[in-house]
């Protein structure tokens, strides 16, 4: 949802702009979906990313050093997704914080399952 709300050229910019002034800030993301977004969005929309940090909007929450072990099996389960450590990161919060949601154009969340076989909750276009 990073890269559709910083780029108006994506063909979800639209979606994101709406989810993002219809959910309450800060949305709660990890250090790869932060990476991603930033190689995604390129020099152009860097200055938006880290606006977002700074203006406490977005705010990293999670510990990969402490959730390594559950991540780790996630990346195992989906290796033939295969599953990025970005993704493999947000399932993970999903199974640790209360009422969850994945804000995401992904495709592969609907695979995924949290807990083993709950469906990740997910808000897509």
């Amino acid at each position: 949802m990073l890269v559709g709300l910083i780029r108006r050229d994506d063909q979800f910019h639209s979606w994101a702009v709406a989810r993002a002034r219809q959910l309450p800030a800060p949305w709660l993301t990890c250090e790869a979906v932060l990476s991603e977004a930033l190689f995604l969005v390129g020099t152009s929309g860097r200055k938006e990313v880290l606006a977002l940090l700074r203006r406490g909007l977005l705010r990293v929450d999670f510990d990969l050093a402490g959730e390594l072990s559950p991540v780790l099996r996630l990346l195992d389960k989906y290796a033939d997704v295969p599953m990025s450590l970005a993704d493999a990161c947000l399932v993970r919060m999903t199974e640790i914080l209360a009422d969850p949601i994945v804000l995401t154009t992904d495709d592969d969340f609907r695979i995924y399952r949290r807990h083993s076989r709950q469906v990740v909750p997910c808000m897509m276009p």
